[in-house]
């Protein structure tokens, strides 16, 4: 038995069948077929010299040598995929690719970056609208812009860029039928299912509480992303529980208007995060640097506000 080590393609057709134990499986995550998947861990247990499965019926398992073999190949794997990812960014220093959820970058997001790109058009930026966790050593991604309580992003940079309240939002004909705090109990309420997460709670009942009024009316359509909620409240549809972050736009160009000072307040926020180190150089570091500078025009309209702890007024 030769020490040489066998083709990758033989060693990546094994480790993806020992990871699915299932040679269709693996064929199709390998695009193959289950023919060509099939020959190629032939070819590996001739180099090794002993079988890596067992060939059942209608399914396989592993021989005590593709147990021994099985975690090392998708270790080396892992990392070879890590170390190819971390070459392609190396190799340019040009590709910078940003995650952030879908009503962050509708709102915030977009509208804002053509300003970066105009600036900096040796950066070639590429997005991604999700709210799905990301591993930095896996996913092809730079930057994430994550919204929640912080101190549990891992081993990453991570900074605070935007403190979260909310207070009623309306359109400004509507708002020409708000006096009072009460008039809102005449109005449809837009409700937020995407930040039902928060405890404590960041909603109309918790608002109604601060301020004074009792229950808040159940009734009113529910959206589950808050961009449409805003945008159901700028064509009239409603009174929105508004999210400064998403909602400046709206509020500078008129679309929305805010006529209460009350506002409730969140110890959850939005934080930039990246690899260790990637702060420091191009291209993250100057599209940080653009985003704390953009952020800090939300601080204006916290203006007269009268803040209240929604931890204040948890039931």
């Amino acid at each position: 038995m030769s020490d040489r080590l066998p083709p990758l393609t033989a060693l990546r057709a094994f480790e993806s069948a020992a990871r699915h134990l299932s040679f269709a499986q693996a064929a199709s995550e390998l695009n193959v077929t289950p023919a060509a998947l099939s020959f190629q861990i032939k070819s590996l247990e001739a180099h090794l010299g002993t079988p890596l499965f067992h060939r059942l019926n209608r399914a396989v398992s592993l021989t005590e040598a593709g147990k021994a073999l099985a975690p090392g190949a998708s270790e080396g794997f892992d990392r070879l995929h890590r170390a190819w990812a971390s070459a392609k960014r190396s190799g340019t220093g040009r590709g910078l690719t940003i995650t952030a959820g879908p009503a962050f970058t509708a709102k915030w997001l977009a509208p804002r970056l053509f300003a970066f790109a105009s600036a900096h058009p040796e950066i070639e930026l590429r997005f991604s609208a999700t709210l799905r966790l990301m591993d930095f050593d896996h996913d092809d991604v730079d930057v994430a812009i994550r919204f929640g309580r912080g101190g549990n992003d891992g081993d990453v940079f991570s900074t605070p860029i935007i403190d979260e309240w909310v207070t009623p939002m309306m359109a400004p004909a509507l708002a020409d039928r708000v006096r009072r705090r009460e008039d809102l109990r005449d109005l449809p309420l837009l409700h937020q299912d995407d930040i039902r997460f928060l405890r404590p709670p960041l909603d109309w009942p918790a608002w109604f509480r601060a301020a004074g009024l009792g229950g808040a009316p159940e009734t009113g359509p529910r959206f589950s992303q808050a961009d449409h909620a805003i945008d159901a409240a700028e064509a009239g549809g409603g009174v929105v529980l508004g999210r400064v972050s998403l909602a400046e736009k709206s509020l500078r160009e008129g679309r929305l208007v805010a006529p209460f000072s009350l506002a409730l307040r969140t110890d959850a926020n939005y934080r930039f995060l990246c690899r260790t180190g990637a702060e420091t150089k191009a291209p993250v570091k100057p599209f940080m640097d653009w985003l704390l500078s953009e952020v800090t025009s939300i601080s204006a309209l916290a203006e007269g506000r009268d803040f209240i702890d929604a931890a204040d007024v948890a039931p």
